[in-house]
């Protein structure tokens, strides 16, 4: 059996998701500030139903239990054929290994059944656990934005980390 299961965000996973997220909400700062609210939800569902962007839920198979979430955004087609890679783990699972597993199932969908061909995740300079999970899933750091994006109101450096299709994935 899998250590983790994903699949796209359903309408009815919004009541456990803004649950986990508020659960897990110390856990995410400064890093990220996912939603905490029905509206939240439903402007984030939003995005992954009719714009170019995919939102991945990631369980635990014997509990049921939502590891965490993983974002595939910002999708761009013809010659590109490249995304940004986002998540964030539950505090329930951290530590285990649950967000490493999803997000390598997360990269095979974008690789092997999207067809892209690469993935960009852009991570805060001080976020060592996120930086570490992408180390170990093959990506290289290509470099560094100062004030790249803007998380909780503030403009964040990101130190940005790629996959290509063709790369060892670890």
């Amino acid at each position: 059996m899998p250590k983790v299961m994903i699949a796209p965000v359903r309408q009815s996973d919004a009541e456990e998701l803004i649950a986990a997220n508020i659960a897990s909400s110390i856990h995410h700062v400064p890093w990220a500030h996912p939603f905490l609210d029905r509206a939240g939800f439903d402007a984030w569902f939003g995005q992954t139903v009719t714009g170019p962007n995919i939102g991945l839920v990631a369980r635990d198979p014997e509990s049921g239990g939502i590891v965490g979430v993983v974002n595939i955004s910002q999708m761009v087609w013809g010659e590109f054929r490249s995304a940004f890679l986002g998540y964030h783990g539950m505090v329930g699972f951290a530590g285990r290994g649950f967000m490493t597993e999803a997000v390598r199932l997360a990269v095979a969908h974008a690789f092997d059944a999207i067809g892209l061909h690469r993935v960009e995740a852009n991570i805060q300079p001080g976020n060592h656990p996120s930086i570490a999970l992408v180390k170990r899933l093959g990506f290289r750091k290509e470099g560094f934005s100062p004030k790249y994006l803007k998380i909780g109101g503030v403009w964040c450096d990101h130190e940005r980390w790629a996959l290509l299709s063709d790369d060892p994935r670890l």
